[in-house]
């Protein structure tokens, strides 16, 4: 009795290049942030409209900046300790994609609609601060073969269409309803395709495993240790990581947060709510022609490119907060062009500064420092609005002379600890 020989086995899939992986990474957050950009872009009017005050919006709005950064501190070791980067980056992204579309029922629960606004907005930004220290790292570990500054840029573009198409939409169901309750519901939409792409891109990425787990040997500092094993351990980062991190942090205080803003837009008289989003969209195109463009630079002439980044600050609260409709535009531009650059070009320098396998451990604590400065400049925002707003820009302008000089230092203190 003769036996067959076997058949020739199925081609294995091939694995996804780098630039194919980065562009699917991008993919992915053009969904994820058309949900949470769309509710952010009418999150003060929002707020507003259920009861909220100026500094109540300042302090929702702060926390929940605060809550997506300062979390990290703990998301980012967990992260590195236990390698579940893809568990983290869909768990944080399922969180957007419920709590956003859940805010629809805020208007229907009478007294606790504020409550519970606030509260859907706190845990879709809990969900940001869980994915965001492992997306980055498994981003910037493909990135490497690519060009990070480049890498960065290009996923930060693709990220800032679902930006700028998010509060497009909302503007839009918005117009159509007359209230803002539909446009909540209809990002449901974009939440579940974000999912959809996400567990998609983990497939391919396990058929691709050595991109993502690359040995750590182009560590610049050259650590050897196997990795921290908490979060209380200064010694893990270098100095000039820190100085970095404080540099970024007084930017970040004086950017405030768009909820400000917002609602001062639609307080001042200078546009209805239905406007809103469409001039975060236009904040978001121009956060990712800055992203794009410093990213380029970044690799070319390095990280110089980011003393741009404290004379832009200085101006965000003196236009944004004005009574002159040509002046909160440009302050509103500005403050896109400025966030753009510190959600791309300033993470391939975070990579440049740290040991590689504390990659996701510097995100966090990285983010940590930004958080603070996010709850702290939110609230000072809305405190002073009403009726302090030139103190209110003279803080700013010398917190931003404190980061220019911390930034000199950063950058001087990498190059006396770069070899050759």
């Amino acid at each position: 009795m003769s036996t067959s020989a076997p058949g020739p086995l199925p081609p294995a899939r091939p694995a996804w290049t780098p630039w194919r992986t980065v562009v699917a990474f991008g993919a992915v957050s053009l969904a994820g942030d058309m949900v949470y950009e769309g509710m952010r872009s009418v999150a003060g009017p929002f707020l507003g409209s259920l009861g909220a005050s100026a500094l109540l919006v300042g302090l929702i709005t702060g926390a929940g900046e605060a809550m997506a950064l300062i979390l990290r501190l703990f998301s980012g070791p967990l992260a590195d300790r236990s390698g579940r980067y893809w568990s983290l980056t869909i768990l944080g992204y399922a969180m957007t994609a419920v709590c956003v579309p859940l805010l629809a029922v805020a208007p229907f629960v009478g007294s606790v609609g504020l409550a519970l606004a606030a509260t859907l907005i706190l845990l879709e930004r809990a969900g940001k601060a869980i994915r965001s220290p492992s997306k980055s790292a498994l981003l910037a570990r493909v990135a490497v073969s690519v060009g990070r500054g480049r890498g960065f840029a290009v996923h930060k573009a693709l990220d800032q269409v679902g930006a700028f198409a998010g509060p497009l939409v909302v503007a839009g169901v918005i117009a159509l309803a007359g209230v803002q309750w539909p446009a909540f519901a209809v990002l449901a939409i974009p939440g579940a395709v974000c999912m959809l792409l996400l567990l998609t891109l983990k497939r391919h990425a396990d058929d691709a495993r050595p991109e993502f787990d690359a040995p750590h040997d182009n560590d610049k500092t050259g650590d050897t240790s196997a990795h921290v094993s908490t979060i209380v351990e200064p010694s893990a980062l270098p100095a000039h990581f820190y100085a970095f991190a404080a540099s970024c942090a007084l930017g970040t205080l004086g950017l405030m947060t768009f909820g400000v803003i917002s609602y001062h837009l639609v307080d001042a008289g200078l546009v209805t709510t239905a406007v809103v989003p469409l001039l975060y969209a236009a904040a978001m195109a121009t956060e990712a022609v800055a992203a794009l463009a410093t990213g380029f630079v970044y690799d070319r002439w390095g990280a110089p490119i980011l003393y741009t980044l404290p004379a832009l600050i200085v101006a965000v609260p003196a236009l944004a907060l004005s009574d002159t409709w040509s002046l909160v535009l440009a302050g509103v531009l500005i403050w896109g062009a400025v966030t753009g650059v510190q959600d791309s070009t300033v993470k391939a320098l975070v990579a440049d500064l740290v040991p590689q396998r504390r990659l996701a451990t510097a995100y966090g604590v990285f983010a940590a420092f930004q958080g603070v400065a996010a709850l702290a400049g939110g609230t000072l925002a809305g405190g002073l609005y009403t009726d302090h707003r030139t103190l209110l820009i003279a803080l700013v302008a010398v917190a931003q002379v404190l980061s220019a000089g911390l930034l000199a230092v950063a950058l001087r203190r990498r190059d006396a600890h770069t070899p050759g």
